[in-house]
C-alpha cells in the first residue's frame, strides 16, 4: 500500500511531466553546473585537497558540455520569435516590442554561436577560432540578458504609473491592484534572474571581475528561478 501510495502520488506524475521536458531536465542540469561551481571555489578557498575538488570540478565542466548539447538547434527558436515580435503589430507598447526583439536575437545568435562551438568542447574536431566564437556568445548572450532587465525595469515603471491611476476603493480597482501585484512580483522574479545571470557573460568578457564564487551562486539562483518556472509550467 505504502509503495502504490508513492508510486501514483501526483507530485510523482508531475515529477514525471517536468523532467520529459528539455527545459526541465537542462534547468536541473544548471542549477547543478553552477552550484559545483561555486562549491569547487569554496573548497579550493578554504585550502582543502585536490582530490576533494576535482568532482565538483568534473560536474561543472561534464554539465556545461551536456547542456551545451541539449542546446543544439534551439536557435531556430529564438530566430523565429524575433520575428514574431517584430511583426507584432498589436503591441501596446513598441519600446517592449523592440526590447522582445533585441532579447531573441541576442538569445539566437548566443545560441547560435555556442553551437558552433560544440565541436570543439567535445573534442570532435578542434577550431582554431573557438575561444573568440564562445567570447562572441558571451556578447550576444550579455546583449540578450541587458535588454530584458531594461524591458523588466520598464515594466516595473509602467506598473507603478498603472498602480497611481487605480482607485482601491472601488471593486474593480481592487481586482486591478491585485492584478497588477501578481505582473510585479513575476516581473521582479525575472529580473532577479537576469540580473544573476548578467555575472556570467560580464565576468567571461572582463567586464566585471567576479570570482567563481559569486558567479556560481549567482548562476545557482537564476537556475532555480529556471526550475520553479518550469515546474508550474509543467503542474
Amino acid at each position: 500500500m505504502t509503495a502504490d501510495a508513492l508510486v501514483y502520488h501526483p507530485t510523482v506524475s508531475h515529477y514525471l511531466r517536468f523532467v520529459a521536458t528539455t527545459v526541465g531536465r537542462d534547468k536541473l542540469l544548471r542549477t547543478l553546473q553552477y552550484f559545483s561551481r561555486f562549491y569547487a571555489w569554496y573548497l579550493f578557498r578554504t585550502n582543502n585537497p585536490p582530490r576533494l575538488i576535482a568532482p565538483f570540478v568534473a560536474i561543472k565542466t561534464q554539465f556545461a558540455l551536456t547542456r551545451k548539447a541539449l542546446r543544439l538547434g534551439k536557435n531556430v527558436e529564438h530566430f523565429k520569435a524575433a520575428a514574431s515580435a517584430m511583426d507584432d503589430t498589436k503591441s501596446k507598447d513598441n519600446f517592449l516590442r523592440y526590447c522582445a526583439v533585441g532579447r531573441q536575437l541576442g538569445y539566437a545568435m548566443y545560441l547560435t554561436l555556442d553551437m558552433a562551438t560544440y565541436v570543439d568542447a567535445a573534442g570532435i574536431w578542434k577550431l582554431e577560432s573557438a575561444k573568440r566564437l564562445q567570447k562572441e556568445a558571451y556578447r550576444a548572450w550579455f546583449v540578450g540578458l541587458l535588454f530584458n532587465a531594461v524591458a523588466g525595469c520598464y515594466t516595473l515603471w509602467g506598473l507603478r504609473q498603472r498602480e497611481a491611476g487605480v482607485d482601491k476603493a472601488d471593486g474593480e480597482g481592487v481586482v486591478e491592484s491585485k492584478k497588477i501585484e501578481r505582473e510585479r512580483a513575476t516581473t521582479n522574479l525575472q529580473l532577479v534572474s537576469d540580473l544573476c545571470d548578467l555575472t556570467i557573460p560580464s565576468s567571461a568578457l572582463g567586464y566585471a571581475n567576479l570570482d567563481d564564487g559569486i558567479v556560481g551562486l549567482a548562476g545557482t539562483v537564476s537556475s532555480l528561478i529556471g526550475v520553479w518556472g518550469a515546474w508550474k509550467k509543467t503542474a
